[in-house]
């Protein structure tokens, strides 16, 4: 109907800042995206420009609100964001001091293995459900503060701001709300899991400034509206979510034991364990889910760095292949491959091994090993990762059932088979793959009153699903994860 309301998602990536507009239905009434900008400036350092990724969100935003036919159709915005990624501006100006360190950023790797030869990492992990590495914000943060001097001027000052992107958008478009939802600020070390707040211990410990975070939200509501001057109208900002929880609620997983696995530039698997506090013995991390009402609900985590990046990688960076999807050619071209294991740790391994300092390897090369069994060893990582990542839910108490999965790289039907099989389970994809900004637009229906809860939004907003069961032998299956194994040991 052409006067229905849509929700505005701005889903902010690692590679891409996009505008969505989705009616109540789930239906994409428009699209509009723009590529990021990747600063590489030493080995294992990853930076965005923060002032580039605001712009092309304002610009991505501008173009699908007038593809929609106008602002007049806007009743809410969403938005989900990259997690641990820090971003340092000026409360004053509202302008970045410094490039923003990505969340696959390695810089604070000593400061680390500092932290946790001095002892902290049990006590972070039983505060925080997360492990000390550099992957999370708090190290960052930090650094920032020692080593950029206007960073530390803001900070002495008083003036220095510091979020995640979704604290970063927020502030630009209504003009100075510095605000971190829950699920975003649980990914940062210096939340509790079930604390309100920020913690003042945890601040002083990774020496990040309490007075520089913003206070810590629900994730749907009415925080405040944007300025009129940036669409024409002020819209209410109803929703913020990080994408990976925003995937989990898209997928649909609202209930304890659902599990969805994200397949991006990393693959990212969160299991719902509503309201009991996620502990892990087994290297997995637990995050707050959703807060809504000032009541959280939790899941647990496994993190892997490298998933799609890894394809792009055999694109840009070796030119194997032309496109993603040749990926997918090649691994059926050939009927195995012929013993190559690829283990993709090109910024560290992620859970459940947690080695920062790991690098990828390509093992089982001989004379007759083609393009083709290098392509299909790349995709069969992905299902050796999930699989690393199974056992060690399982062995916390979260066995899955069933595995839904999402993201850009799960359109690869003979990955997605590849899953259920070496898994062992039936995998679940929706024909809507990009999960993550469906989710923070339910958020922002329930937020705007559109829906009376999520269980409302996801029936209204979720469409069909594909099914893929397993087929693999046994045999088969064991020799696969033997083979990994050996290569994980290698590394």
């Amino acid at each position: 109907m052409a006067d229905e309301p849509l929700i505005l998602v701005l889903d902010e990536g690692t590679t891409s800042t996009r505008a969505m507009l989705f009616t109540p239905a789930g239906k994409v009434a428009a699209v509009a995206q723009q590529e990021l900008t990747q600063h590489y400036p030493q080995p294992g350092w990853v930076e965005h420009d923060a002032a580039e990724i605001w712009d092309k969100t304002l610009a991505c935003a501008r173009r699908a609100i007038a593809d929609a036919g106008g602002v007049g159709r806007v009743a809410a915005i969403g938005i989900a964001n990259q997690r641990e990624t820090v971003v340092a501006w000026d409360k004053a100006s509202g302008k970045p001091l410094s490039r923003a360190l990505v969340w696959q950023d390695r810089r604070t790797a000593d400061d680390c293995a500092r932290l946790k030869a001095q002892g902290f990492e049990s006590d972070v992990q039983a505060k925080t459900g997360l492990l000390l590495d550099p992957y999370f914000s708090a190290t960052k943060a930090a650094w920032l503060i020692r080593h950029r001097e206007a960073v530390a001027g803001a900070a002495a000052a008083g003036r220095l701001a510091l979020g995640t992107i979704e604290s970063w958008l927020a502030f630009k478009l209504t003009g100075g709300l510095h605000v971190s939802d829950a699920s975003n600020a649980s990914r940062t070390q210096l939340l509790p899991l079930d604390a309100p707040q920020w913690d003042a211990g945890l601040c002083d410990l990774f020496g990040v400034p309490l007075h520089a975070l913003g206070e810590v939200t629900d994730c749907c509501g009415l925080f405040e509206k944007t300025l009129p001057e940036w669409f024409g109208a002020a819209i209410p900002l109803t929703g913020m979510i990080g994408d990976q929880q925003s995937a989990t609620i898209g997928q649909g997983c609202l209930s304890p034991g659902d599990v969805k696995a994200t397949y991006g530039t990393g693959a990212f698997v969160l299991a719902n364990m509503g309201a009991r506090l996620p502990r892990s013995a087994h290297r997995l991390l637990g995050t707050v889910l959703l807060q809504a009402g000032g009541q959280r609900s939790y899941a647990l985590e496994g993190s892997v760095f490298v998933a799609g990046s890894l394809i792009k990688w055999l694109r840009d960076g070796l030119g194997l292949i032309a496109s993603a999807a040749e990926s997918e050619e090649l691994a059926r071209s050939v009927s195995d491959s012929a013993g190559v294991v690829v283990v993709p740790a090109l910024s560290g391994l992620g859970a459940p091994h947690w080695r920062p300092e790991a690098r990828g390897i390509v093992t089982g090369l001989s004379f007759s090993s083609g393009k083709a069994h290098i392509a299909r060893a790349a995709l069969e990582a992905m299902a050796a990762q999930t699989h690393d990542l199974a056992r060690a839910f399982a062995a916390d108490g979260a066995a899955w059932r069933h595995l839904r999965i999402d993201g850009g790289m799960s359109a690869n039907d003979w990955m997605a088979q590849d899953i259920a099989d070496l898994l062992a389970i039936e995998v679940e994809r929706p024909d809507m793959v990009e999960t993550t900004a469906l989710g923070a637009a339910m958020l922002a229906a329930v937020g705007a009153g559109l829906f009376s809860s999520l269980g409302d939004a996801a029936k209204s907003m979720r469409g069909p699903a594909q099914r893929f069961s397993p087929a693999m032998d046994e045999a088969t299956r064991a020799t696969r994860t033997n083979a990994w194994a050996q290569a994980i040991a290698a590394v």
